[in-house]
């Protein structure tokens, strides 16, 4: 699949053709790949019509150079605007995080260099993050007046535990890809030479799987089911069961199977 645009303008999102069933999207705005409103929108449109094509295959996410995943929000863009273009920025990235979330293919995520506040909240919406060894990590709203995502702060107290993510968003202090890894922001750190290879070839191997399956699996692990009512769980359950015993891929899977 690719992404055919009729827009002359720099892309900010490069989405690279797809190959064995994965898309690579590069996040390319220089000097160090921010958080513009131009690309939050660009990359959430592309999520969007990936989402929607037929055969959506699986996305890595990174970014351009080897300095830089992403700067986090671009803070030009908030110095002389006024609370409501502020109030709009957010709504847009908010929208951004829950196209993550809401993705049912496989996601991951290749850090390629520093990863800072918003960078961090997409990262913990993939569904498996490599980072290179030269990459660092940092909240660093409370030292520049801003603020993370209600729904990305709610990610990462899920994901890492209250104390850690009280360290990070309160302390702004940045940690290496090592640390960022026992905290469970990573799942592993690898050399930078070898970084999108590896992240390619595990989006790969999570695409060969059945899709409905692994939709499925996506979607009860999404952040709001736990609230979910017992009822809600049920018809839930029963759905998607009719779907991935209706399903060719999750058939030939089972019927495949010897173990």
């Amino acid at each position: 699949m690719s992404i055919a645009s009729h827009n002359t303008a720099p892309s900010a999102v490069h989405a690279s053709d797809e190959v064995d069933g994965v898309v690579v999207l590069t996040l390319n705005h220089p000097p160090a790949n921010a958080l513009s409103n131009s690309l939050v929108s660009e990359l959430s449109k592309t999520l969007e019509t990936l989402a929607s094509g037929p055969g959506t295959p699986a996305v890595v996410l990174t970014g351009a150079g080897e300095r830089f995943f992403c700067a986090g929000g671009d803070i030009k863009e908030a110095i002389g605007f006024g609370a409501d273009s502020m109030v709009e920025r957010m709504a847009s990235f908010h929208a951004l995080l829950c196209a993550l979330e809401d993705f049912a293919r496989p996601l991951v995520c290749a850090v390629n260099g520093w990863c800072v506040g918003g960078g961090i909240e997409m990262a913990l919406f993939a569904d498996m993050v490599y980072a290179s060894t030269e990459a660092r990590f940092v909240f660093p709203e409370i030292n520049h007046g801003m603020l993370p995502a209600v729904k990305g702060i709610t990610r990462l107290r899920g994901v890492l535990g209250d104390r850690a993510a009280r360290r990070l968003l309160l302390g702004g202090e940045p940690v290496d890809a090592f640390d960022a890894e026992k905290m469970g922001i990573v799942d592993q750190v690898v050399e930078q030479d070898d970084l999108l290879a590896i992240a390619m070839a595990d989006a790969r191997a999570a695409a060969a799987k059945p899709p409905a399956v692994f939709a499925a699996l996506k979607r009860a692990l999404h952040s709001g089911t736990s609230s979910w009512p017992v009822e809600e769980q049920l018809r839930v359950t029963v759905a998607d069961a009719r779907t991935v015993f209706d399903d060719p891929a999750a058939r030939a899977a089972r019927e495949g199977y010897h173990g």
